[in-house]
């Protein structure tokens, strides 16, 4: 009884701070004003827009434009489950291990036993039982990462209410998996990580007709479950290991590589009637770890440039249009000098021999950033049409636009511009490739427009993962109706890793004491203590004695 009482009172503390953290937990994005960013940038409107999207809220702020922001991307990068690659193989299992050293020591001659018994249980003790326990606790922790991402998630998704979501590439670990655990990490991601969303269907990333384009409302629905996968290098492998293979086996369980569609502005209180071209945002999806050479598929390779080519002839927008903001989604950084970032520029090749076939000889095999040449060439000039000729169109300012990539899993966030006295601006003396020494980048912080003649900014997301605190990003984007033109900014949001593992034990053992303490309850309401048990005296009476009388 008295162990009981100790046990109930050691639950009327811990009950209380168990839910106070899993309050914080569950809704961590309000605690840390996590709330997608509003026009005027204050955080206070941002939460309180945030707040508004929620029942009773809604009724009680009696919010007429509820969001304010139609865009709203939830931006997430490298998950990179892993899988069986980090655990042992099945003939290094605990039981296989087992088994082997049984059948060697049954194997021996009498004389020979009782040393191998030795032998064979010195090693069963000092490595196959702790190695098993490190497996034991790897399957956990693969187990308890799946469902760590999940919250990130499912959490954001529901205080947020994003309009679109996508996950910038590395979705999963390896690149070098079999077929049979690249569907199972596909599962997991699917059912584990991020659940109720779904892959988007090819009646959206290929059109019927090659000149068609995919137009889709901006506020659509259906848009807020679709996840936006990108193709990284942990997927598909780098330009010299992408086959075509590893390609059909990404879109079936992901979706397709290279496809764009354009997102029209909703109309409200007839402010885009007001205008001569209803704003759009066009948002591209790249697959760029194909783009530098050697790769192992020129057939691949070429297909994607083919796309590039199609970009430019048929659903880019003219530079001069300011209604269309062009969104690359895609993998790799672009090319930024040493020291500017994390990752500094590098590029490594593989050797003479093909690996059986399964790689190009001399074919790039690792890469940081993209190079130097597709970085401006193919997506600068290309995607966003920045050629710093002032007799260019709109003066080859470009077009309207943001770059989100992956990758560097610490993060970066820059500006790539050419100076405003650039000779590159209006010279025809130089050639194209002395031209190309003009661009430069510099931190987003330190971007001063005055100074550049045109730009656009690169924000590479910091990962996911938990040793980088499950990062997020909250990127808003909108139509200025005064300025006539486009406008976003962009929000961070985190959740340490620990802090997830501690609630939860905390939890599990709140819910063990709680068993614990209500079958004690029960076993004493049935079976109270007997009478040889020791019990608690009963408290004296006090007698009292009456005075005699007389």
């Amino acid at each position: 009884m008295y162990g009981l009482a100790w046990l109930d009172r050691l639950l009327r503390v811990l009950i209380p701070v168990a839910l106070c953290l899993t309050t914080y937990l569950y809704l961590y994005p309000a605690f840390h004003g996590c709330a997608f960013p509003s026009k005027d940038a204050s955080i206070v409107s941002a939460f309180g827009d945030t707040l508004a999207q929620h029942y009773p809220f809604s009724r009680i702020l009696s919010a007429s434009d509820v969001p304010s922001i139609p865009f709203r991307l939830l931006v997430l990068a490298d998950p990179q489950l892993e899988g069986d690659s980090s655990l042992p193989k099945p003939e290094d299992a605990f039981l296989a291990k087992l088994r082997r050293r049984w059948n060697e020591l049954f194997a021996q001659e009498k004389d020979n036993i009782l040393p191998s018994l030795l032998e064979n249980s010195q090693a069963l003790l000092l490595e196959d039982i702790p190695e098993w326990v490190l497996s034991l606790r790897k399957k956990l922790d693969l187990f308890g990462n799946d469902y760590y991402l999940g919250h990130v998630y499912t959490t954001l998704h529901w205080w947020t209410v994003p309009s679109h979501v996508t996950v910038l590439g590395d979705l999963i670990g390896s690149q070098w998996v079999t077929d049979e655990e690249f569907d199972w990490r596909g599962w997991r991601y699917w059912n584990r990580v991020f659940v109720h969303g779904q892959r988007i269907g090819e009646e959206i990333t290929t059109s019927k007709e090659a000149e068609k384009e995919s137009t889709f409302e901006m506020t659509d629905a259906n848009w807020s479950r679709n996840i936006i996968n990108i193709a990284g290098n942990h997927d598909i492998g780098y330009a010299g290991e992408i086959s075509e293979k590893r390609m059909e086996r990404f879109e079936r369980v992901f979706g397709k590589a290279n496809w764009d569609v354009r997102f029209e502005y909703p109309e409200n209180n007839n402010t885009v009637g007001s205008i001569d071209t209803v704003p759009s945002l066009h948002l591209i999806v790249l697959n760029s770890v194909i783009l530098d050479s050697p790769a192992l598929s020129d057939e691949l390779q070429g297909e994607t440039f083919a796309y590039l080519n199609s970009l430019i002839s048929q659903r880019l927008r003219p530079v001069e249009d300011q209604s269309s903001f062009t969104l690359l989604l895609t993998h790799l950084p672009l090319h930024k000098e040493e020291g500017l970032c994390v990752d500094a520029p590098f590029f490594d090749y593989w050797g003479d021999d093909d690996g059986g076939g399964v790689y190009k000889p001399h074919g790039v095999r690792e890469q940081n950033h993209l190079s130097t040449h597709v970085s401006r060439q193919g997506i600068l000039k290309t995607v966003f049409g920045m050629s710093g000729n002032l007799d260019a169109p709109a003066q080859g300012k470009g077009r309207q636009g943001l770059i989100l990539t992956g990758h560097d899993h610490e993060g970066c966030d820059v500006w790539h511009y050419i100076p405003s006295n650039s000779t590159w601006s209006g010279s025809e003396e130089q050639s194209e490739d002395d031209r190309d020494t003009e661009w430069d980048a510099v931190w987003w912080a330190l971007e001063d427009s005055a100074r550049s003649h045109t730009g656009v900014r690169e924000i590479t997301l910091r990962s996911m993962m938990g040793d980088y605190a499950g990062n997020a990003g909250l990127l808003s984007a909108w139509f200025d109706f005064e300025a006539g033109q486009w406008k976003y900014a962009i929000q961070r949001c985190s959740l340490d890793v620990k802090v997830w593992w501690a609630v939860h034990v905390v939890d599990l053992i709140v819910l063990a004491l709680l068993v614990v303490s209500f079958v004690s309850h029960m076993i004493f309401a049935i079976r109270p203590p007997t009478s040889g048990s020791k019990q608690p005296l009963p408290p004296l009476k006090r007698l009292r004695v009456k005075p005699p009388k007389g």
